[in-house]
C-alpha cells in the first residue's frame, strides 16, 4: 500500500500541472466552436452551445496559402539543417584536427545570439544577396541558426560510438566520406528525430524572422494568424479556431513522434 500511496502521490502534482497547462488549449477549443455572439469574458469557461465548423472553414481558407509557406520553409530547414549538423559533428567527434576544440565552442555560441540582435544586418545581408521578401531567404536563416543545436547533438552522439569502428574502416581503406554512410548514417537515426522535430517545431512556431524577412504573399502561418485580427473588430471564433489549424501540425508531430523525441534524447545524453 504505501508503493501505491506513494505513486498516487507522485502523480497527483503531474495531472495538476498538466491541466494548468492545458487550460489555454481547452480556451481555444472551447471559443473556436463557438458562435460570434457565444464569445466574450464572462462566458470564456463555458462550454459553446453548439459545434460551429465554419469557423474553422473560415479560418482555413485564410490561412491556407500560408499554412504551405509554412510547410515550405520548414520542411527544407529542418532536413538541410540536420544533414550539415550530422557532417559536423562528425568531423568534430572523428576526425580531429588543429583547432577542432576551438571551432566547436564557436559553433555553438550561436546558440546564445538572440534573434533581435541581429536583424538589421540579416535584413541588409539578405538585400545584397537577393533573398530579402522570399521564403529561401526564410529558409537560409532557420539553417544557419539550426546549426549550433544541430551540430551539438550530433557531435555528443557521435562521440559515444567506439574509436576502434571508424579505426577499423580506416585500415580497411574506407574514406572519410565512405565511413560516414556506409558505418555512422544508418545508426544515426536516434539523432536525426530529435534534430528533425527541433528544427520543424523552432522554425514553424518562429515570427520574428518570419514578420520581418518575408512579404504578405510569402508570410507563413504564424504571421498570417496574427494579421487576421481586424482593426477594430475582432472575431475571436475564428482566431482561436485558426489558432488551432497553426498549432495543429506541432501537436501532431509530439503526439505521434514524441516517443522517439525522448529516446534519442536520452540515447545521446547517455552515451555522450
Amino acid at each position: 500500500m504505501s508503493r501505491k500511496r506513494s505513486r498516487y502521490l507522485f502523480y497527483i502534482p503531474l495531472l495538476l500541472m498538466a491541466a494548468f497547462y492545458l487550460i489555454p488549449m481547452y480556451v481555444m477549443l472551447a471559443t473556436g466552436f463557438k458562435a460570434f455572439d457565444e464569445v466574450n469574458l464572462k462566458t470564456m469557461w463555458n462550454l459553446p452551445s453548439g459545434i460551429h465548423f465554419d469557423n474553422f472553414i473560415a479560418a482555413y481558407e485564410k490561412l491556407a496559402p500560408h499554412l504551405w509557406n509554412s510547410l515550405n520553409v520548414v520542411i527544407p530547414a529542418a532536413i538541410i539543417s540536420s544533414i550539415l549538423g550530422s557532417l559536423n559533428g562528425y568531423v568534430l567527434a572523428k576526425w580531429k584536427f588543429r583547432g577542432a576544440d576551438t571551432i566547436f565552442p564557436l559553433i555553438l555560441f550561436g546558440m546564445f545570439i538572440p534573434y533581435q540582435s541581429i536583424l538589421i544586418p540579416l535584413v541588409e545581408f539578405m538585400n545584397r544577396i537577393g533573398l530579402y521578401g522570399s521564403l529561401p531567404g526564410l529558409v537560409l536563416t532557420h539553417v544557419v541558426y539550426g546549426i549550433p543545436i544541430t551540430t551539438l547533438t550530433f557531435r555528443n552522439y557521435y562521440a559515444s560510438i567506439p574509436k576502434e569502428l571508424v579505426e577499423a574502416a580506416r585500415i580497411d581503406g574506407a574514406g572519410m566520406m565512405q565511413i560516414y554512410r556506409s558505418i555512422l548514417l544508418p545508426i544515426s537515426l536516434p539523432s536525426f528525430v530529435v534534430v528533425l522535430i527541433w528544427q520543424f517545431t523552432q522554425a514553424w512556431n518562429d515570427f520574428l524572422f518570419a514578420v520581418v524577412l518575408t512579404g504578405s504573399s510569402n508570410w507563413p502561418i504564424t504571421v498570417a494568424l496574427n494579421n487576421m485580427a481586424g482593426s477594430q473588430i475582432i472575431a475571436w471564433n475564428v482566431q482561436m479556431a485558426g489558432s488551432l489549424i497553426a498549432a495543429l501540425p506541432t501537436l501532431l508531430v509530439y503526439i505521434f513522434l514524441g516517443r522517439y523525441f525522448l529516446r534519442g534524447l536520452m540515447a545521446g545524453s547517455l552515451k555522450g
